[in-house]
């Protein structure tokens, strides 16, 4: 109980600025490094061609899917930890914990399962061309067989951070990270497996989280996992997932907008789906700033609004959307005014880059508006506001991304396609300021 205590008045007495920086840089630094990762595996498969560098991207969206399952189980189960730990009912935070992981790593053998049988048409669905399907075949099996491991890693990642122990989950995420990077220069270069050495590095390095990941929940973490916690209450279910939905839609409908982004550019070229996958990974890059931000803020909001210390809640939103527009402004500058340079990093062909070009400095222009919509959407999650949450979820790729990119499209071709993302984070943005207002202004609450 004293470590209980301890924690309790560490989230209600410590300054926001340090407690949210203190959070939320081990979580920003564990994002960057994994979407260094990702960077990597661009750049080194893109030293082998357009088809085979467009296969990252494919994998990319079935990556998306995988996360999708688990944030909404890591999120959701954290964010009813948090809220158990400020009761100070320690039982009550291992029967969530471990129901999401155990339920997590099950439905990663399912999705296993489906993702072997099915490879070959889930390839195809995802966007990929008869050029691109064997070498996105090659990675793919990777990425499947290795399901149940990720999903596991992102509940343990989550709840981690939700405990306030966002150290140890960056340690986990930042070794894997590091790991896969090596894997990939050893692998492709030097052994020259190919995609299928990506995959093999991507794979490893998932392994090696999942056991650093487990072992410091173990170690460190209040909440304990354990079949004797394992609930058969299916109250238990339905509140995270009730509470993890938002998470589900922002990363499911970020997959569906990948793969619709994937399929209406493949007319248009496997030089065009190469681009795209370059600027969305350097907007993956640019977006984890804010995202790793927004997440250190997610158990501050969560613990203190239990604990009904309110106005810390309302000026965490505000040091959060302070901080994140500083540093994403600093990644995304430099994207606006040397696309070329950067889109070069990647890929050689004059093709890919004249793509690339206009495409990447519209992306980094939109992703400042998501300093608006990331922080007020985690905060609805994390105060257990589920359904203010979806809708602001819902908004970037779905309600305006899917439409404006079969429109535009249709319109305008390929630019049709280039400013799409950008156009649904300005508005996703422009739309969050009323429940940004909404929120701060309020002074009676549930």
């Amino acid at each position: 109980m004293t470590e209980t205590n301890a924690y309790y008045e560490k989230m209600t007495k410590t300054p926001l600025t340090r407690l949210i920086v203190s959070l939320g840089i081990p979580t920003t630094i564990s994002m960057l490094v994994t979407n260094i990762y990702n960077m990597v595996d661009t750049y080194f498969v893109g030293t082998l061609g357009p088809s085979q560098q467009a296969a990252t991207g494919i994998l990319f969206t079935l990556q998306c899917i995988i996360q999708a399952v688990a944030f909404m189980l890591g999120q959701g189960s954290g964010t009813l930890v948090s809220k158990a730990l400020a009761d100070k009912d320690v039982d009550e935070a291992s029967t969530y914990v471990s129901s999401a992981f155990i339920v997590g790593i099950s439905l990663g053998i399912i999705l296993l399962t489906l993702g072997v049988i099915f490879l070959e048409p889930l390839m195809m669905m995802l966007g990929s061309t008869e050029t691109i399907l064997p070498y996105a075949k090659q990675y793919g099996i990777c990425v499947v067989l290795t399901c149940p491991i990720m999903i596991g890693s992102f509940v343990l990642n989550n709840n981690l951070r939700y405990e306030g122990q966002s150290f140890y989950a960056m340690i986990g995420l930042t070794i894997g990270g590091i790991i896969n990077i090596f894997g990939d220069y050893l692998l492709i270069s030097i052994i020259s497996l190919g995609v299928l050495g990506a995959g093999i590095a991507t794979a490893v390095s998932q392994c090696i989280s999942f056991t650093i990941l487990l072992w410091f929940h173990f170690k460190m973490a209040q909440g304990n996992i354990s079949f004797k916690y394992f609930s058969k209450d299916l109250k238990i279910y339905q509140a995270i997932c009730t509470v993890g939905f938002p998470s589900l839609i922002r990363q499911g409908l970020n997959s569906l907008s990948n793969g619709l982004l994937n399929n209406i550019t493949r007319p248009f070229g496997d030089a065009a789906i190469a681009a795209m996958s370059v600027v969305n990974r350097f907007s993956a890059f640019v977006m984890c700033v804010g995202l790793g931000v927004g997440q250190g803020f997610q158990p501050v909001a969560s613990f203190n609004y239990q604990a009904k210390e309110y106005d810390r809640v309302k000026k965490g939103l505000l040091v959060t959307m302070g901080i994140s527009i500083v540093f994403i402004c600093i990644l995304a500058v430099p994207g606006m005014m040397f696309p070329e340079t950067v889109v070069r990093l990647f890929q050689k062909d004059q093709e890919v880059i004249a793509i690339g070009r206009f495409a990447l400095r519209a992306a980094c222009f939109g992703v400042i508006f998501m300093t608006l919509s990331v922080p007020v959407n985690m905060l609805y999650q994390s105060t257990r506001q589920p359904k203010i949450a979806s809708f602001l979820s819902i908004l970037r790729n779905g309600l305006l991304f899917i439409p404006m990119l079969i429109i535009s499209t249709n319109l305008f071709g390929l630019v049709g396609i280039q400013i799409s993302q950008p156009f649904a984070d300005i508005v996703a943005g422009l739309i969050s300021i009323p429940f940004i207002i909404s929120f701060l202004k309020k002074e009676k609450f549930d």
